[in-house]
This record gives structure tokens, sequence and C-alpha cells, in this order.
């Protein structure tokens, strides 16, 4: 095949909205148009396009697959005028559904391939909704063969093998892949064996934003067969790459490709964070720094988008003058810009003037409402009409809890008046061992840092720091946030380590016993303290409860709590096995 016969193919990354069929369309056309003004014969939109992903049991409302089906039509007659187009949609047929990538030539549907491999681990449940296909799609465009699969084929070895048996030269990948900390380098690795393996280069083409609990990267790219990474497109934006791909009689393709973000505005981006991380590594591996970037920028792309798509004004937090909730009123004021976060101070008795003044220069550097609102008044309320049941009962952590609850209480009053959703503001290590309190901290509708263990809380806090450095300005988060021993103060002195064993050591104990799933002797022998890792299993599992009523937020590990860690609260398991 000559070069003059080339053919130019556009991948879209698009952050796409589920259930919003019109405006999922609405963005491929977008897409498409620009594609076609970059000379592109065809573009590929990602898997599930039309729906977005996943659209869970939308999927079972016979309405829903009808309007998909109606936004399809609008799709096939765009092509008689724009360009070709491959695109995802759920397709119903003889009683059943399928995972479809539809490809689309001049106002005609000429082919349509069902998944073959439903991914039904983690954080899918493909089986409960859809039918897998059995047969390869290779489709003749142009003079080239090209093979269409869907997301996790790629991982297995049976689609891509049966497309390139029935003559195909490219493959080409829709994908919903969503992001945990080490899924790039994963993917291509994957990628790269699954290339070398059917000799054939592979376009792959990524979401990208926020859907719920879910953050999708984009990171779309083409690989060849000696696992050169030939185009790579950015991670957490909007973009339209167009590829010219040349591919002679054995399938060995040559491309030459221009990264270009040609798309307007989508409606979700909110101030856009400018440090952003958007390059891949040549080897997919990425460095210490690299990769707290990613996922910083995960954070930021997930609340960012769950605050838009769902229609808020803006976020209110309390602003305790401690790590976390600095952190996240970082995130929040990148995601979102700081006309739209409200911080809220809410001390106590026990609040040091450390706090407080932390808390207000945090807000005024990074340019939040900021307000303060003393709970004293409440709290005494609240103990005073309670003193005739507790009389003669000594003060403990039910009087602390109180004051968490005051401050919740206050967060929903302004929610409610203002319109602005509550976030919450606890990390992952306290929410593994329940160091929160029901309806008092742990009030809101979202959470910036609920799969983010302390550690890394800090670890994030001094890279949002150096960022900050770089572009010149002073620091987002006070050093003396990042220094001062942690503290709830909710009595006299109190230091997280009065409950808790000293976070290094907690948090290597939570990683081997929940990502990793070792039994408590195994942590043990891991080199852990066995009174500290028993106490910690039963603490895991005492709190259950907790986490089962918890706010949802952005998940950037394996197993996050909620979609993938998914525990039964009345268990009568011993945590010793």
């Amino acid at each position: 095949m000559s070069k003059e016969n080339s053919l130019k193919i556009a991948l879209a990354q698009l952050n796409l909205y589920v259930g919003a069929i019109e405006k999922n369309v609405d963005a491929i056309l977008a897409a498409a148009k620009s594609a076609k003004e970059l000379g592109a014969d065809i573009l590929v939109a990602p898997e599930l396009s039309l729906t977005g992903y996943p659209p869970e049991d939308l999927l079972l409302r016979d309405g829903f697959i009808l309007r998909t089906q109606t936004e399809l039509s609008r799709l096939i007659e765009s092509t008689r005028e724009g360009i070709d187009l491959i695109v995802g949609y759920p397709k119903a047929a003889n009683g059943k559904l399928y995972n479809v990538a539809g490809v689309i030539v001049d106002g005609a549907l000429v082919a349509e391939y069902e998944k073959q491999e439903l991914p039904n681990y983690s954080v899918f449940d493909e089986k409960r909704y859809f039918t897998a296909g059995d047969k390869a799609c290779v489709v003749d465009y142009k003079g080239h063969q090209l093979g269409i699969s869907i997301c996790e084929d790629i991982w297995h070895n049976t689609a891509v093998e049966q497309s390139v048996e029935a003559g195909a030269g490219l493959i080409i990948n829709l994908n919903a892949s969503p992001f945990h900390t080490q899924k790039i380098p994963e993917r291509l690795d994957i990628v790269r064996d699954k290339a070398a393996k059917v000799k054939r280069s592979v376009i792959y083409v990524n979401q990208v934003g926020g859907q719920d609990e879910l953050v999708f990267d984009g990171a779309s790219f083409v690989i060849d067969p000696k696992g050169r990474v030939l185009q790579q497109s950015p991670c957490f934006v909007e973009d339209v790459a167009v590829i010219d791909c040349f591919i002679d009689s054995e399938g060995h393709s040559e491309v030459q490709a221009t990264t270009v973000n040609a798309l307007p505005d989508s409606a979700f981006d909110g101030k856009e964070f400018d440090g952003r991380y958007n390059e891949i590594p040549g080897d997919g591996q990425f460095r210490p720094e690299e990769n707290e970037a990613m996922i910083y920028n995960a954070l930021v792309c997930g609340l960012r988008d769950y605050v838009n798509k769902n229609g808020f004004k803006g976020v209110v937090l309390g602003l305790s003058g401690g790590i976390d909730s600095a952190l996240t009123l970082a995130i929040a004021a990148d995601a979102l810009g700081g006309d739209r976060v409200v911080a809220i101070m809410m001390p106590f008795k026990y609040t040091s003037d450390l706090s407080k003044n932390a808390a207000q220069e945090q807000a005024e550097r990074l340019g939040v409402q900021y307000e303060s609102v003393s709970i004293e008044p409440m709290y005494k309320a609240f103990v005073g009409q309670l003193a005739p049941i507790f009389d003669g009962m000594g003060v403990d952590t039910t009087e602390e809890n109180i004051q968490a609850r005051c401050r919740g209480l206050l967060l929903m009053a302004y929610s409610n008046k203002m319109g602005h959703m509550v976030l919450t503001t606890g990390n992952k290590s306290e929410m593994a061992v329940g160091y929160a309190t029901l309806y008092g901290d742990m009030v809101g509708g979202y959470s910036a840092i609920k799969d983010v263990y302390k550690t890394l809380v800090y670890d994030l806090s001094r890279f949002r720091n150096r960022l900050a450095k770089k572009q010149g300005q002073s620091e987002v988060i006070p050093s003396t946030v990042i220094n001062r021993p942690p503290s709830a103060e909710l009595a006299p002195d109190q230091k997280d380590s009065d409950s808790l064993p000293p976070y290094d050591v907690l948090d290597g104990i939570l990683k081997l016993y929940i990502e990793e799933e070792l039994s408590p002797s195994e942590i043990v022998k891991a080199g852990y303290n066995k009174e500290d890792v028993n106490r910690i299993a039963w603490m895991v599992k005492r709190n259950e409860y907790k986490r089962r009523q918890a706010a949802p937020g952005v998940r950037i590990l394996k197993k996050a709590f909620g979609r993938d860690r998914r525990y039964p609260i009345t268990s009568g398991f011993d945590n010793k096995a």
C-alpha cells in the first residue's frame, strides 16, 4: 500500500456524561468537526460513548436504550456531510443487550462489533447487563482492514487474534478504562504485549473525566508491534489527535501524528488547573513526583466533574487547620476556582491559635471565601439538654462526638441555605479504622481524599507546595500545617498518636491488609507488631458500618472502599485468619 493511500484516523478522548445521551452525541459531533478540519477520514470515540461509562442500571430501562438508538441515527446522518465514525453504544437484539462498537460510513451503519470479554471484577459488573459477542469484526475501510475491539478484549487472547486471522492490518480498541495509580504503565505493558503477539499496531482510545467515584485519565495512544509509542495523548484533558497511518501488506504500520487540543471548551471544565501532568514517560514508568502529579490531577478532575455534572454552585468544607482539610481545600480551589469554594473554621475551646491562624492564612492564599463560626454555644446547648439523662456520668468520647456533630450540622445548614455541596475531609487511613464521627466530620456529599492514605496526604501536600514554588507562588498549604503533629483537637492536648500507631506504621499495615488482602499472621511475618496488626484488623472490620454510610469519593487505588472492597457489615469471620 502506497503512502498516497494513507488513512487519517482521529483519536477523540472525550469527557462524557453518563445518561446525557444528546450531550454526548453533541460532543462527538464537535470532535468530528474538529477532526475533519484537521483532515481526518474517520474518528474513533471511546467505549459506550453515546451513554457514558458506566451507565449501570440505566441500561435496564427500555426508554434509555430507545433514546440511544434515536441519537445513533443522528450520528449516522451526520456522516453524510462530516467524517466517518467508530462509536460505542449499547444495542438490544433478540432480548439481549450488547456492548457494541459501530462503524458508520457515509450515512450508513456498515458494521457492528459486539464486545466479547465482559469484565466482572473490581469496579466492573458488565455481565449484569450485557451478553458477550463471539465474532470478530474486520472492516474494509478505503482499502484498509480495520479490526475493531472494545477495552477488555485486548487484555485476553481471543477477540484481537480473531481479528488478525480475519485479515485485520490494524487494531482499533475503544475504551472506558478508569484510572488508578499503576493503571497507565499496566495498560501500556498489556497493549505492547498484544501488539507484539499479533504483529499489528494498536490504536487505543480512552474516555476522560470523572464519573461518581471513577476517574478516567484518557492517555490515548498508538503502539506498534515493536512496542514503540507512536502517539500519546495527554492525561485528564479532552483531546483530538489525528494520525497518518500507513499499513503494508503484512500489517506493519507507520504512524505520523499531530496532537491538537482542537475541541471547544468542555461544558464540565471549571478553572483549568495548570499544574496537571500531561506527559507520559517513554517507558511508561512514573517517577515519584510524576506519580504524585498524576494522583493530584485525578483528584482535581474527579472533584471538578462531580460538582459540575451534578449542578452544584460550589463547595463548602470545614477548614480545621489540619493537613487533611488543607489538602482538600487546595484540591477544591484548583478544581473549581477560589470563587466557588467556601472554607469555614469552627473553633472550640480546644482549637489552638495555630489552627485558627493557619486556616485563615491558607484561605487567603487560595482566594476562597472564609468564615469563622464558633461551635461553643451549640455545644453547650446540646450538653445542657442531655445533662439530666447523663447525670452522674463522666466525660468521654460522647462529648467529643458532639463537637464533631455540631460542625456537621453547621456545614449542612450552610449547604442547604447557599446551595454549596459539603466536602468531607477524611482520608483512607481514618476511614479504614473508623477514626471519624458518623454524622459529624463524615457529613457531606463527596470526598476528594477518601482513597488517599495519610502518608500520601503529606506527600501530595508537599507536591502541591513544590508546584506553587515553581510557579513563583507562596506555599498553598502552610508549612506549619504539614509539620505539626496531627490532632483532631476534640480534647486537651489530643494527638492522633494517642489512639493510633504512627501513620507510617498504620498505613503499612493497612496497605497489606486492604490492598494486598494479606491475613494478620502474614502481615506479622512481614515485620509488623502482632498486637498492632490484630488491633488494626479488628478496627477495619468493626467500622464497615461507618464506611457503608460514608460519602462517595475519588478512586485512585485498586481497592477503594465502596466500589472495589465490598465486605459485609455483619460478619463472623475471624480476622486473625
